[in-house]
């Protein structure tokens, strides 16, 4: 609720100053370059309705409105210039250029397009400063903290525990409690509450809304880490460890603040902001357009469905999402009516529950087309991990627990999985596919999300789908 209110806020000065930055260049470009009187014409009304939603786009492409609350001085003034750079260099040239009527000079041109950069840039950097510096305040006040566990029950933990309340400034880490691994921890207990053992905290993480993670163990110890680190990544919470010198000669421990201990935080894809924000855009407006444009086919494929077989045209079932949370996927039926009435059961190549227009639709993924419903809302994503239900995944982290580092993506209609392995018809294919499926997530960007849809076109034109 605090970082919805702090967006909101951020969002409402931002097209404030949007606002204030084109009357202020208008009334510039009228007296001190054209030399004519101030008129307050069509084209500057046209312009205070466009230009500030058009800033608002930059800004939401740019990744500025995401995880505002560990946003920190430094990032915003990096943020606010090369948004204002980009834009009006948009601005500029697409609108302003041939908009002129009494230029004659070019060094005039050169003139109104620093004015632009620099009164957009001071004017929208300003507000952001004061709100930043106002939170970063409050945090180093102790005023607002991250609630976070530390995972851990040795003088290590201890040390680590000091070292950080001990921190002035604060950094902002509110300690609720600890978690302990080999079992209950007296020494520990004299410092924060005990919340439980590593076995229960899962439960931990959803009742205390949990925000940070810090795991109090030797980097070295790989698998230990390596367990801990799986169980935490399903949901959203910021992970951190205690760099030993080896990671810190590395060059694996990177400082975003000049306060608080040296911790190593651990990054599930490296996917900048940025990025980030495009991929939704994406989403939203290429499912938007599917769903118009494929409206004949959407016909087509229901009254095939429904001539096939007895039931409904849509199949609806539960899965699970980003941070672990379920939905309802939607697909095209491609199996009889209660085809597991005797429990969950994978499909396979010569699946008998699958109709004739079934196979057709799964060779050719047409089964999948309505979940652009699902990536509309949000629930889904074009490019990520296939969502499985919980009845699987519980199978599928007895084999290997990594699985569950997918679930801190959206999980995506086609998948590098999808398109390498196929539909899975045991729990051991899936595990094939999941290491897909995780070198994707290592390896996320829009070029390999722009290379799956490809390969997924191919796919859906030859009717080579598995």
């Amino acid at each position: 609720m605090i970082e919805k209110r702090r967006t909101i806020l951020l969002i409402i000065f931002d097209l404030l100053t949007a606002i204030i930055v084109w009357t202020l260049f208008y009334v510039y470009r009228l007296t001190y370059i054209e030399q004519v009187d101030i008129t307050f014409k069509e084209g500057f009304f046209k312009g205070i309705a466009v230009v500030p939603i058009f800033w608002l786009f930059v800004y939401t492409l740019q990744g500025t409105y995401h995880n505002t609350l560990r946003h920190y001085r430094l990032k915003i003034i990096k943020q606010t210039l090369y948004g204002t750079l980009i834009g009006v260099i948009i601005v500029f040239f697409s609108v302003l250029l041939n908009d002129f009527d009494h230029l004659y000079l070019y060094q005039q041109y050169y003139k109104l397009f620093f004015v632009l950069l620099g009164l957009h840039f001071f004017i929208t950097l300003l507000p952001r400063l004061i709100l930043t510096t106002i939170h970063v305040k409050r945090i180093h006040k102790r005023k607002f903290g991250f609630k976070t566990i530390l995972i851990g029950g040795s003088q290590k933990a201890i040390d680590i525990y000091n070292e950080i309340q001990d921190t002035q400034p604060s950094s902002g880490h509110d300690f609720i409690g600890f978690v302990n691994i080999n079992g209950k921890d007296v020494n520990l207990e004299k410092h924060l509450p005990y919340l439980g053992h590593i076995e229960e905290v899962e439960d931990i993480l959803e009742k205390q809304q949990v925000n940070e993670a810090i795991i109090a163990l030797e980097s070295s110890d790989h698998e230990r880490l390596k367990g801990i680190i799986t169980r935490l990544s399903g949901y959203d919470i910021r992970i951190s460890l205690v760099p030993d010198s080896y990671d810190i000669l590395s060059g694996q421990v990177q400082m975003t603040s000049i306060f608080g201990a040296l911790l190593l935080t651990t990054e599930t894809n490296q996917m900048p902001d940025w990025q980030v924000s495009t991929k939704r855009f994406i989403d939203i407006i290429a499912s938007t357009a599917a769903m118009i444009v494929l409206l004949p086919v959407y016909i087509i494929l229901a009254i095939s469905v429904k001539a096939s077989s007895k039931g409904p045209i849509f199949f609806t079932q539960e899965r699970i999402g980003k941070n672990k949370k379920p939905f309802k996927i939607i697909k095209f039926r491609t199996m009889v009516v209660n085809a597991e009435k005797d429990g969950p059961k994978l499909s396979s190549s010569n699946d008998s529950r699958i109709t004739g227009v079934g196979k057709f639709l799964r060779k050719t993924r047409l089964d999948e087309f309505p979940q652009f419903w699902n990536v509309l809302k949000g629930d889904m994503s074009l490019v990520g991990p296939r969502p499985e239900r919980q009845f699987y995944i519980d199978k599928i982290t007895e084999h290997d627990p990594q699985y569950l580092f997918l679930h801190k993506v959206r999980p995506g209609i086609t998948s590098w999985g999808q398109v390498k392995f196929g539909y899975a018809e045991n729990v051991e294919q899936m595990v094939q596919r999941m290491k897909y499926d995780l070198l994707y997530i290592r390896n996320m960007s829009l070029a390999l999300d722009l290379k799956i849809m490809f390969y997924t076109i191919a796919i859906i034109f030859k009717g080579t789908g598995k």
